[in-house]
């Protein structure tokens, strides 16, 4: 076998159709769009159109529901507490609250609450006062003696 014998096995590839190649080709002069109209026009895209019927997309019901009145909380993770931490921006030795946070630039604002998450790794010992936070995040508090109060 040499290289100028190399074939693809047969359906590997479909040669492109040629429109507009006279009547031989199967698609030629009207290109295979049929009779006047508007669909036989070039720059006519109608996606979705189904001829005046109601659309498919629009016969399907919606799904999910949004809640209105949902609670939206800034989130905080251990260990960009603990970073704040090392970089002398938050104090281990006071209270961590919302307003600790605020000041030291960890969150922007303050939504609904602050809620603390168990990314990364925490190795100080610190009093948390926040609005909830994870059970991975209480636990890594509390493996370094520190504490955890929920507020109401």
């Amino acid at each position: 076998m040499k290289l100028n014998e190399l074939r693809e096995k047969k359906g590997a590839f479909k040669t492109k159709k040629r429109v507009g190649r006279g009547p031989g080709s199967g698609v030629g002069k009207t290109c295979g769009r049929g009779l006047k109209g508007q669909k036989s026009r070039s720059g006519v895209s109608l996606n979705g159109f189904e001829g005046g019927q109601m659309p498919i997309y629009m016969r399907l019901p919606k799904r999910g529901f949004n809640v209105p009145n949902a609670k939206k909380y800034s989130v905080v993770n251990v260990g960009v507490l603990q970073d704040f931490i090392d970089r002398k921006k938050i104090n281990p030795e006071n209270e961590i609250n919302e307003e600790t946070l605020c000041s030291s630039g960890v969150i922007s604002r303050n939504f609904d609450g602050v809620r603390l998450l168990a990314k990364g790794e925490l190795k100080t010992k610190i009093v948390v006062k926040l609005t909830g936070a994870s059970k991975g995040a209480i636990s890594a508090i509390e493996k370094h003696g520190g504490t955890f109060t929920k507020l109401s």
